[in-house]
């Protein structure tokens, strides 16, 4: 018995598949020349749209895409990386920025509330890690971005800490040149006295240290000028 060999079989599905593929395009497209015309006109859009979305590498690209993207966003995934910058981003406002977040208001604290009652310069300790460091600006309320706001604070914490004084201290950092910035409720702050941090960067905003709090340099006293009276 002679073999089939994949070629033969081949020619012979397509020969087995001639006639019933010639009977459904000519029931498919019409007995009159128009109505061909109009058949083969659709059998061309119909393949030039298979060819631009379903033969199209690029297309199943997207597409793949959209729904890795779904499957992350459905398991919490990818939200990560995007969480990590933003967090980056905020972190970098605690140094300096230009919308007054964290202390970075260049306008007069003046007049001075009264119940703000630390000062820039004087030497503070965190309440919960006792971590010593010194104060380089406050808000009379809370200024930060609402998503950090939402991590930091519960609803009702948040709602409370918006009306207290907020205050940016620097800390030593890990390194003996790396410093560490917190923006902290004053609730969270101890002032104490006889004690000199050594601290990087404090020369930026201060002048000396007079052996209970920092001097300001002349720029700072100009946004703090009430903070001054104690430095005479």
């Amino acid at each position: 018995m002679p073999r089939l060999t994949a070629a033969a079989a081949l020619q012979l599905v397509l020969l087995l598949s001639a006639v019933p593929a010639q009977y459904f395009i000519s029931r498919w497209s019409g007995s009159t020349a128009a109505q061909r015309y109009h058949a083969t006109t659709r059998m061309f859009r119909i393949w030039k749209e298979w060819r631009t979305s379903y033969l199209n590498g690029t297309a199943w690209m997207d597409w793949a895409s959209q729904q890795v993207s779904k499957v992350q966003s459905f398991i919490g995934l990818g939200q990560e990386e995007q969480m990590a910058q933003e967090s980056l981003a905020i972190e970098t406002m605690m140094y300096d920025n230009d919308l007054g977040f964290f202390g970075a208001s260049k306008t007069a604290r003046s007049p001075r509330p009264p119940y703000v009652f630390l000062r820039v310069g004087e030497v503070v300790m965190e309440r919960r890690g006792h971590m010593v460091g010194v104060v380089v600006s406050w808000d009379p309320e809370l200024r930060a971005p609402p998503e950090w706001v939402d991590r930091m604070y519960s609803n009702y914490e948040g709602s409370k800490a918006e009306n207290t004084p907020h205050y940016k201290v620097l800390f030593s950092g890990p390194g003996p040149s790396s410093v560490m910035v917190g923006y902290l409720p004053q609730t969270q702050l101890e002032r104490i006295t006889g004690m000199r941090p050594d601290i990087p960067t404090l020369e930026n905003y201060f002048t000396h240290f007079d052996g209970e709090r920092f001097v300001m340099q002349p720029w700072l006293r100009e946004i703090y000028p009430e903070d001054v009276k104690e430095d005479i």
